[in-house]
């Protein structure tokens, strides 16, 4: 008969094995969860407050991203050149304007 063996003492030397070994603590965290979408808002931003978010959001691990840049002023100007030919341009797949201020990143996968 299959239930014959069930004892609530086997249990109970199950979970003072598992507590001796510490099994508990062997097991390996769970993978933390990249973010696959995410705002960045530039404005009220210097240049280099700017590039430094904008590098934060590159090395996150993000896959997409909106960056709104605003439609007026240099950070929109600069956020393309800094997408075309700088140490951002490694990271980005694609660059497409959503409006007169705001992009559509699509960033690379970083592997670990």
């Amino acid at each position: 008969m299959l239930g014959t063996d069930f004892s609530p003492e086997a249990n109970a030397v199950r979970r003072r094995v598992r507590a001796e070994l510490k099994l508990s603590q062997r097991m390996p965290p769970p993978p933390t969860q990249l973010p696959k979408h995410a705002v960045l808002d530039l404005h009220h931003k210097t240049e280099e407050q700017a590039w430094n978010e904008i590098m934060a959001l590159a090395t996150s691990g993000a896959r997409n991203a909106t960056i709104i840049t605003g439609a007026s002023g240099i950070l929109k100007i600069k956020f393309q050149q800094w997408a075309r030919d700088s140490l951002l341009s490694p990271y980005i797949l694609a660059v497409s304007p959503l409006n007169n201020g705001s992009f559509a990143v699509k960033f690379k996968r970083i592997k670990v």
